[in-house]
């Protein structure tokens, strides 16, 4: 059998290298690469084959940070990831299996690393169809303060209308769908229907605030 490809992101050099020679040691386990910040994050796995990735969830003082990564490699491709930290908040492992996290880890119990990663990539059908599920109340969560005209506007914008199409489509004047649109970013923070659809498809993850610690 080939063995299970890691992608380890990790700030501390004695961590990535104490981990690396871990994991290595098991033989259906493979450290294919490393990196210490969400960018060289990014360039590697979008040159490497790998299976699971392994993310540090805060990789710089500017915060939050990993989780922002996760999101950002699923935009690259499928990624099955698991979230090591020393941080237990429950607002912290809420996000990151919003951002899509399928296990979470605290570094403390290392050990168990090599189960979870084989529970993920052999297994991932359950946390998988809880994952959907925490989508999709994330979205409805983000979506409730719209009215039912206003939702249905949101929503041909999630599907791509242009302004004029949904203009002629839904027969609003200019007037009334500038108004409408301007209501829907207001409610949700946003300063265009393009960021309005992101923030909602990132379930509500907000990587300016996270920065800011709000």
């Amino acid at each position: 059998m080939k063995p299970i490809r890691l992608l380890l992101v990790e700030d501390d050099p004695d961590w990535i290298k104490s981990m690396s020679v871990y994991l290595n040691r098991e033989e259906d386990l493979l450290v294919v690469g490393t990196a210490a910040t969400p960018e060289e994050a990014l360039r590697l796995a979008a040159s490497i084959e790998f299976d699971v990735a392994l993310l540090d969830v805060h990789l710089t003082e500017a915060g939050r940070d990993g989780i922002h990564t996760a999101l950002a490699l699923a935009e690259l491709r499928p990624v099955r990831v698991i979230m090591l930290t020393s941080d237990s908040s429950e607002r912290t492992m809420t996000d990151a299996f919003t951002a899509g996290a399928l296990h979470y880890l605290d570094k403390s119990r290392f050990k168990e690393l090599p189960q979870a990663i084989r529970g993920v990539f052999h297994h991932p059908e359950a946390m998988e169809a809880l994952l959907r599920e925490l989508r999709r109340l994330k979205r409805e969560e983000q979506l409730q303060p719209l009215t039912a005209a206003e939702r249905e506007v949101y929503e041909m914008l999630e599907e791509g209308y242009t302004h004029s199409q949904i203009e002629r489509k839904l027969y609003k004047s200019e007037s009334t769908l500038k108004n409408q649109v301007n209501k829907i970013l207001k409610k949700l923070g946003v300063r265009s229907g393009r960021e309005a659809v992101d923030k909602v498809r990132k379930g509500g993850l907000d990587k300016e605030r996270d920065i800011e610690g709000n």
